[in-house]
């Protein structure tokens, strides 16, 4: 018993060791621990949320969670982000009682100052997270600025919030001007031209509006009103504005407000009908990115709309962030149904992450205020110490680099960019993606961030998936519809009194209603007929009901401009200076003004000299002065091997000429020997064939098939005779005819084709017209009336035909334009001519008039010939000159003076080449080129009566 006592004892004496052991262990550790907590340095953070809003609870759970796993994965980090929360309670006022009031008179300051410095002063916050609007922030803004404290938002978009205001600013979050490009490259793909935009009526729906209107216009798209919503707005309020926007034109619509009022927004507008086929609904990012906090009846209300939203990569820390906040969410706000963490959220936990490593890079510093010297009459704002580490702080967060769960986060120009939009389209429960949008490449179906080899910018609505639109129409919208206000398209008309066929008004009497019609009126009734849609529209003239016109053309066109009309239908040429006010759709008549001039009969006229006029002097002095030059040629390539060109200068300077001109009739009977010689007549006889055949041709028709010509050919001869001349009432032609110099004395005025043939046959001498100035239209017309008694002469001045008028920027135009493309390019342009102007058409085709111009053959139609026979003729003359002076090379390289070896050459050249083969055949030399004498080079062989040369006798004798 004894010995087991003593081991009994023994054990607990072991025991009691080991327990004492293990109790002084955990003393060790629990003091080493205690150590290192005691050398992490705590730094107060402010956090500024509207903690009642879904935003602000979802940026506090993700702030949360933030410094939970990064302190989690970051043990060793001596710095911890202490945090310090304020509730802005959803107001301007209560923001300002969390951070700053700077502009509020001093008898609201009171309690807002102390309660908006308690984070600087008495926390000495080194950073401010926050606020959630872009309002509550521009407050915060300017006391960060004043104590050097950083001010990070994740949620305040307005582009007002620059940078360049304060640079302790940082927008931890996307500038709203950031997705603009995207939303233009919306309107390019589907070619809207129109847009409406909604915003709400404060800093953050001002902000991006100059952005978004500027990129607008840069595309030609029109923003035809801008609708402004208070964010306290009644539901009255807003219907009002709808109905508004529903009697407009506009049917695309940019809506940027806050989620509250965007859901009553669409919720009035599903109400009223706004939400059917033909509308376009297209969301910022502030909305798209929180259709998530929308109620399933909210959704129901959008169905069809289109959004915009930052691009988030799809990562598994993201799927496991999503699971965890899910959870933490549901345990913190059970009674709450968001479904998961927005861009906001994301950006809240970013934003967290990149201050923690911001402050672990500072170091180990004094994160303590620099106090102000207090004076008796400071302010409560001048007592705000001033951050020893902001400074430094601001250059760690600008530096921070990491990839985040909203992507790669990086501050640049004090703010987060986004690399990819994401298209989106709400269908049924939530929204689907339907494309991408990326400052690179544009608009893309699928985003592969990785392949940046493309360099091709698209806008291309094929490279956007299938859409839902509202109403789910089969079409894309257009954009645009007439105005429902149950009034049709006033179409302003001319009145006039002659030239009916284009546009005839006529005047009932008794009823007081007008008729129109004319070939304008149904060239336009039947463009209106081919649009996909129906546009009501009714024909008010532009007169007084006694036929009358009520002024020019240009005052019709203005009554657009006045929108006493909403378009203008007639014979209205598209001008450059009406297209400053108005918009022209494509012409669809010929183009041009023409001069008009009574034509006589030219057989009267005919003089002695009518043989000259077939060819223009320019072309008459180059024909002799080419004949002379290749005289001479010949002559050189011929004298010293061919008896037919020596003898005696007199005889020489004969024989040339003759040879030259007698080529003209082919009846040269001179020897040609010189190969080179052969090969410049080639070239001449076929520059003589075409020459003479032509002068023949011309000299015919002048004879015979011509009989009449135009009493005026020139606009310059109307000019220095000062001759009258007449264009029609209320045309443009008159400031034409200003801009060609003509004297305002000398214009008479015609108004209908009777009345222009009345001053034609009378003549600028008899009260009448030398010449009429008008449309090619016009012209054609009254020549087909009046047969061969008047012609046009060229030339034509470009102009852009009739065209129909609309108001600037008006979405018809283009439409109408295409249609006009399909009318006139179809059979039914056909028949409305034939039924207006070949009805008319009392002449045959001998009979018609035409557009003359000069007969005369001109240089211009043969300076190529003559270019080829002069470079042949002097290449020949180089070769045989080369030949020559390399034969006699010893003269040309002997020590005489010039003028001596010239005087030499010309003696030698005047000689004959006895080495020809020409003299050899003389002295009776074999000759194996020929069994006879060669003959003239176009001349008949046989031998006429003229006496033989003695070089042909010879040969001729061995012959026989």
């Amino acid at each position: 018993m004894a010995e087991i006592r003593k081991s009994s004892s023994k054990m607990r004496k072991v025991d009691l060791d080991q327990q004492g052991f293990f109790l002084f262990f955990l003393y060790l550790w629990s003091l080493f621990i205690g150590m290192g907590f005691a050398q992490t340095i705590p730094v107060h953070v402010g956090v500024v949320l509207d903690f009642n809003t879904s935003v602000g609870k979802m940026g506090w759970s993700c702030i949360s969670m933030a410094l939970s796993d990064f302190y989690a994965s970051h043990g060793n980090y001596k710095t911890r982000l202490a945090i310090k929360t304020r509730d802005s309670r959803g107001d301007v006022v209560g923001a300002a009682a969390a951070g700053l009031l700077k502009w509020v008179k001093e008898w609201e300051v009171g309690i807002l100052i102390r309660t908006a410095l308690d984070l600087i002063r008495n926390e000495e916050v080194q950073a401010i997270i926050g606020p959630r609007t872009s309002m509550q922030a521009n407050f915060l803004i300017g006391l960060g600025e004043k104590a050097q404290v950083p001010v990070m938002s994740f949620s305040a978009t307005s582009p007002s919030l620059s940078s360049f205001r304060s640079r302790y600013f940082i927008r931890a979050t996307l500038n709203d001007s950031s997705q603009v490009p995207a939303i233009t490259a919306i309107f390019q793909a589907f070619e809207w031209g129109e847009a409406v935009l909604i915003y709400v009526d404060n800093e953050y729906g001002d902000g991006i509006i100059p952005y978004i209107t500027d990129a607008l216009q840069g595309i030609d798209v029109r923003v035809t009103y801008r609708s402004i919503i208070s964010q306290s707005a009644t539901d009255h309020e807003i219907g009002e504005e709808l109905y508004k926007l529903m009697t407009m034109q506009t049917r695309v619509f940019i809506v940027h407000m806050v989620t509250n009022l965007g859901s009553r927004l669409f919720t009035k507008a599903d109400e009223i009908g706004m939400m059917e086929e033909g509308y376009v609904w297209i969301l910022t990012d502030g909305l798209t990115a929180l259709l998530t906090t929308f109620s399933p009846l909210e959704v129901d209300s959008i169905q069809g709309v289109l959004g915009v939203k930052p691009y988030v990569p799809r990562t598994k820390e993201l799927n496991s962030f999503r699971d965890r906040w899910k959870r933490k969410f549901q345990q913190d706000h059970a009674t709450d149904e968001t479904s998961e963490p927005n861009i906001f959220g994301l950006w809240a936990y970013d934003a967290v992450t990149a201050l923690a490593m911001a402050v672990e890079k500072v170091g180990a510093t004094n994160f303590s205020f620099q106090r102000t010297n207090i004076l008796s009459n400071s302010t409560d704002l001048d007592t705000i110490g001033v951050s020893q580490t902001g400074p430094y702080l601001l250059q760690s967060l600008l530096s921070t680099k990491f990839k985040g769960l909203s992507g790669d986060f990086q501050i640049f120009d004090g703010q987060l960019h986004s690399t990819a939009f994401q298209i989106v389209n709400v269908i049924g429960k939530g929204a689907r993606g339907v494309g991408f949008w990326t400052l690179k490449n544009g608009i893309i179906r699928k985003l592969n961030l990785a392949n940046t080899n493309s360099n091709i910018y698209s806008t291309s609505k094929d490279n956007i998936g299938a859409i839902v639109w509202p109403g789910e129409p089969s079409y894309v919208p257009k954009g645009w519809v007439l105005p429902v206000n149950g009034k049709k398209l006033r179409i302003g008309v001319p009145v006039k009194d002659g030239f009916s066929e284009f546009v005839k008004v006529t005047w009932d009497t008794n009823t007081n209603a007008t008729q129109v019609t004319g070939y304008c009126i149904d060239v336009f009734d039947a463009v209106m007929n081919s649009l996909p849609y129906a546009v009501p529209y009714e024909y008010i003239p532009f007169g007084t009901p006694d036929g009358k016109p009520l002024g020019n053309y240009n005052d019709l066109i203005y009554q657009v401009v006045l929108k006493k009309y909403d378009a203008v239908v007639g014979d209205t040429t598209i001008v450059a200076n009406r297209s400053k006010y108005v918009d022209f759709t494509l012409p669809y008549t010929e183009s041009g003004v023409s001069m008009l001039v009574p034509i006589k009969d030219n057989k009267k006229s005919k003089s002695a000299w009518v043989f000259l006029k077939p060819l223009t002097w320019d072309l008459w002095m180059t024909s002799v002065c080419f004949f002379i030059f290749i005289s001479f040629v010949i002559w050189v390539l011929e004298h010293r091997i061919n008896e037919d060109f020596r003898g005696p200068p007199s005889h020489q300077a004969g024989t040339v000429f003759w040879f030259s001109f007698s080529t003209m009739v082919f009846a040269q009977k001179e020897r040609i020997v010189s190969n080179m010689a052969r090969i410049v007549m080639i070239i001449w006889f076929f520059v003589v064939l075409i020459l003479t055949q032509s002068y023949t041709a011309s000299l015919a028709s002048m004879l015979t098939v011509q009989q009449l010509q135009p009493t005026v050919t020139d606009i310059n001869e109307l000019r220095a005779k000062g001759e009258y001349i007449g264009y029609q009432q209320g045309s443009f032609v008159l400031g034409f005819l200003e801009r060609m110099n003509f004297d305002e004395s000398n214009f008479r005025i015609y108004n209908s084709p009777q009345q222009l043939a009345d001053l034609l046959s009378k003549g600028s001498a008899n009260g009448g017209i030398a010449a009429a100035f008008d449309e090619i239209p016009f012209m054609k017309l009254f020549i087909s009336q009046h047969c061969s008694k008047y012609t046009m002469v060229q030339p034509t001045y470009k102009f852009d035909g009739f065209g129909f008028v609309f108001p600037r920027g008006s979405p018809l135009v283009s439409d109408v334009s295409r249609a006009v493309l399909n009318v006139t390019e179809g059979d039914q342009m056909l028949k409305i001519e034939a039924e207006w102007f070949r009805k008319t058409n009392s002449c045959s085709d001998d009979d018609k008039g035409s557009s003359l111009s000069s007969n005369n053959i001109s240089l211009d139609s043969f300076w190529g010939l003559f270019l080829i026979a002069g470079v042949t003729s002097v290449l020949a003359l180089i070769i045989v000159l080369a030949m020559f002076l390399h034969k006699h090379r010893d003269v040309v390289m002997g020590e005489e003076s010039v003028l001596t070896k010239i005087k030499t050459l010309a003696t030698l050249f005047d000689q004959k080449d006895l080495s020809s083969h020409t003299f050899r055949l003389h002295d009776h030399q074999p000759y194996y080129g020929s069994t006879e004498p060669m003959a003239a080079v176009g001349a008949s062989p046989l031998v006429t009566n003229c006496s033989p040369r003695q070089s042909t006798s010879s040969n001729q004798t061995n012959h026989v």
